[in-house]
């Protein structure tokens, strides 16, 4: 990935309209309807993720109209491969890792009612679950279904990158590369910060922090948004393409529910103080961001020349 020098307003304004206006339009009904109660809420939520891609095809279609329309959102190339399969591991093990490493440090400060040793929330869960499946049979130890959970996140990060691409042809494909004209940290800031403003029309709802006022969900979204897109960012500069933040996307999308299963039984977690979501969980991400900014971590892969015989892609 490399530095945009083209002109960026027009395109810019092109893909926040769209990106901002078609997800207000896809979640109207929700806001029409019963909010996050209604039977809808599933498929539209999936379906306000692809509207960030949505606003980039139209960009680079349309506005732009680049030679290769694949390599400005980094779709590709996909080589060199053993950066590539580096990077992809990297985004399967490190969004999970920071969501489970949320979870004793919001404890250690008070804000997380763990329960490492009994997980009698996951127990609570699990019951909850197999009665209302009408299920008797005994149940294996706990331990082994939240291993067996864990396992399931992998093959769920790939059930999800499909929905995950959606949003991160926008953020980490299209836009946050145009902003590394700016610097690094003001485009990983300005990228965060459109990201979590994006999700307005499901949190002002109250996804995601239930029991907070809506002003503060959008500004927590924000704030969480800001610093795990900085980690999706870098696995984007660090590989030179989309498809490892997608991944890393869709697996924090899967492991989230870990955030719950490890908290005492008859526990609320308020998730502007605890989980990744709160401000307890951005800790350990900051440290890691710290860390990657002091030793370079954020500076652009070297671009892959184009293949021999390449052709560009067809003119809209």
């Amino acid at each position: 990935m490399t530095p945009d020098r083209r002109p960026l307003a027009l395109p810019l304004a092109v893909f926040l309209l769209l990106a901002f206006g078609l997800s207000w339009l896809v979640a109207l009904p929700l806001w029409l309807g019963d909010g996050l109660e209604d039977p809808l809420f599933y498929p539209l939520a999936v379906a306000v993720m692809a509207t960030p891609g949505i606003a980039a095809l139209a960009v680079v279609f349309f506005v732009e109209r680049p030679e290769h329309r694949a390599r400005e959102l980094g779709l590709w190339p996909l080589r060199p491969a053993r950066r590539l399969v580096g990077n992809l591991a990297l985004a399967l093990v490190v969004p999970v890792a920071l969501i489970l490493a949320a979870l004793p440090v919001g404890a250690a400060l008070g804000v997380y009612p763990a329960d490492f040793v009994h997980l009698s929330g996951f127990r609570e869960q699990v019951s909850a679950q197999m009665e209302a499946l009408g299920a008797e049979e005994a149940l294996p130890p706990v331990w082994v279904l939240l291993a067996a959970q864990l396992v399931t996140v992998a093959v769920g990060a790939f059930l999800n990158l499909l929905p995950a691409l959606g949003e991160e042809l926008g953020w980490r494909g299209w836009l946050l590369p145009r902003l590394y004209r700016f610097g690094a940290v003001p485009a990983l800031l300005a990228s965060g910060v459109v990201w979590g403003l994006w999700h307005a029309p499901l949190v002002l709802l109250g996804y995601n922090y239930p029991g907070a006022p809506g002003w503060l969900g959008l500004l927590m979204m924000v704030g969480m948004c800001v610093v795990v897109g900085t980690v999706f960012g870098w696995l984007r500069v660090r590989s030179g393409s989309v498809w490892p933040a997608a991944l890393a996307h869709g697996a924090f999308n899967a492991a989230i529910g870990f955030s719950f299963a490890f908290a005492r039984a008859g526990e609320t977690v308020d998730t502007v103080h605890a989980t990744i979501l709160g401000w307890s969980g951005w800790i350990v991400p900051l440290v890691l961001v710290a860390v990657l900014l002091a030793t370079g971590g954020f500076r652009p892969a070297p671009a892959e020349p184009a293949a021999a015989g390449e052709e560009p892609g067809p003119r809209a």
